[in-house]
């Protein structure tokens, strides 16, 4: 059995990679804190951060393949710094210490965002290069932007195998932290209240750790590979929520800047009667630009397929469901 290492695995798409490899492999989970595999005769779990570089290199030592996924999510533009660290520090620590140990592959895995966004409705694919005038006021991206670059320099100057792979909106069952369906259940508690301008992708978490295990298997060294699945309007993605979550859909469509300001009203207003409106400035902004993805590299290259999207929202929306 293949010796395999995992950071981040207690993420959303790290549990359902586990899930994946966990027959297959002799699996190793860099983990910080308790995790459900803890006890687990078929697992190692070994404690330690991504930012702590002596625990990453213990973790690494003997293994023949390294899946990076250890990350932060967060649209609050003063974890700034927290996000360089996780991200970009912490991909240097995994770099380095692949350097040492030498695995066959290292598959990082980056976002979307990094290069498939911009303001009109147009499908970007591996080529479309960094879009940092796009997403720099975005902590989130830009330090996904960095950490890729590292790894590539790794892959070119230190002659690292790296594969950077690159999900859209990560949507489906098992986000226990709500780091990826948080907008989904936004609509859902009837915080949506307007049709946001620009469109997205996402693609189910569980196909998209399937899209891992074979950039491990089939991705190509110094490459990276977009994961997506439909290219939606904001629209198009709140109507087919709505239709099946028996809610309707709102009809109003606003300028970004009206929205801006309508929802910092809305705060407000939920203050002051005692609750809170989660929509931020930056969740907002984000809405009005275009997320699509071309995936047929990923497609071609990796064999990669995603599920019938209304599948996937159909049971994200259950899935949050059975949490409240």
């Amino acid at each position: 059995m293949t010796s395999v290492l995992v950071t981040g695995a207690t993420g959303f798409l790290g549990k359902h990679l586990v899930a994946l490899l966990r027959p297959e492999a002799r699996l190793r989970l860099l983990c910080r804190g308790a995790s459900p595999w803890d006890g687990d005769p078929g697992v190692e779990v070994v404690r330690g951060d991504i930012e702590d570089r002596a625990a990453v290199r213990r973790a690494m030592e003997g293994v023949e393949q390294v899946y990076h996924l250890a990350g932060m999510v967060s649209r609050d533009p003063r974890d700034a710094e927290k996000l360089y660290r996780i991200h970009v520090e912490g991909t240097r620590h995994v770099c380095e210490a692949a350097v040492e140990a030498r695995p066959r592959k290292l598959v990082v895995v980056s976002s979307s965002g990094t290069i498939a966004v911009g303001p009109r409705p147009v499908e970007y694919d591996e080529t479309s290069g960094y879009k940092h005038e796009v997403v720099g006021e975005w902590p989130y991206y830009l330090s996904k932007i960095f950490a890729e670059k590292l790894a590539f320099w790794y892959a070119e100057n230190r002659q690292l195998p790296v594969v950077v792979v690159n999900p859209s909106l990560l949507l489906g069952p098992g986000d226990e932290r709500g780091s990826s369906t948080g907008d989904v259940a936004l609509f859902l508690d009837g915080q949506i209240l307007a049709l946001p301008l620009g469109g997205l992708s996402f693609v189910d978490a569980r196909d998209a750790a399937a899209g891992l295990v074979a950039a491990m298997e089939k991705g190509r060294c110094g490459e990276r590979y977009l994961l997506g699945g439909p290219n939606w309007t904001f629209r198009e993605m709140i109507q087919r929520t709505a239709k099946l979550a028996g809610r309707r859909a709102p009809s109003v469509q606003m300028p970004v800047e009206a929205s801006v300001w309508g929802a910092r009203a809305l705060r407000v207003l939920y203050r002051v009667a005692g609750q809170q409106y989660r929509l931020d400035d930056a969740s907002v902004r984000m809405s009005a630009m275009f997320w699509y993805c071309n995936t047929e590299k990923a497609r071609l290259e990796l064999g990669f397929r995603s599920r019938d999207p209304e599948e996937t929202l159909r049971e994200t929306i259950d899935d949050l469901r059975g949490k409240r």
